[in-house]
């Protein structure tokens, strides 16, 4: 595996070797010891898997607290944008966020290290979108940070017209209003 750091400390693209033939491809998409020697000890505890149509996007989701989450997300089928937002109080790179292409195609992933707002948005017809977690979803927790604030200045590749949104989503609070982790 290929470890990428990014501008944001603790946020790292992680680039999965494919061997292939004309039957397909095989390759590992995680594997303890290589991400413990390159990243750092992270415990998952939960795998979860959703699936979403073109213009769907989900985020910019979080958990305060003790149910703060760490992350590895990657795309099994379809193209996404996937960002995370940097809440970590007394960080350097508070507010910034970065933006990374995942694909089947490219079989990247993005670890997003807790104190992180996260979410995606969907460029293909359709995309599977897979993701570990180092904590269980506890609601009394979540939160949402606004997608489109413009102090984020996130480019999500797609006209706001085209975008599908939850009513959570919609209603998601501006990096002002959040209290960094």
């Amino acid at each position: 595996m290929n470890f990428i750091k990014t501008d944001i400390e603790g946020v790292w693209i992680i680039e999965p070797r494919r061997f292939g033939d004309s039957r397909g491809y095989f390759m590992e998409s995680f594997k303890k010891s290589e991400f413990e020697a390159n990243v750092g000890s992270v415990d998952f505890v939960q795998d979860n898997e959703s699936f979403s149509t073109k213009g769907v996007l989900r985020g910019l989701h979080f958990q305060k607290g003790e149910f703060s989450q760490a992350k590895l997300v990657r795309v099994s089928q379809g193209t996404v944008v996937d960002v995370a937002v940097d809440l970590r109080g007394g960080s350097p790179t508070y507010g910034r966020h970065v933006a990374v292409e995942l694909s089947q195609e490219n079989a990247r992933q993005l670890f997003i290290p807790r104190g992180f707002a996260h979410g995606f948005v969907v460029l293909s017809g359709t995309a599977q979108f897979q993701y570990k977690v180092d904590n269980v979803y506890a609601p009394q927790s979540e939160a949402t940070l606004r997608f489109d604030d413009p102090a984020l200045g996130i480019d999500w590749r797609l006209p706001y017209s085209e975008l599908l949104l939850s009513e959570k989503d919609l209603r998601g609070m501006s990096l002002s209003d959040i209290d960094p982790f």
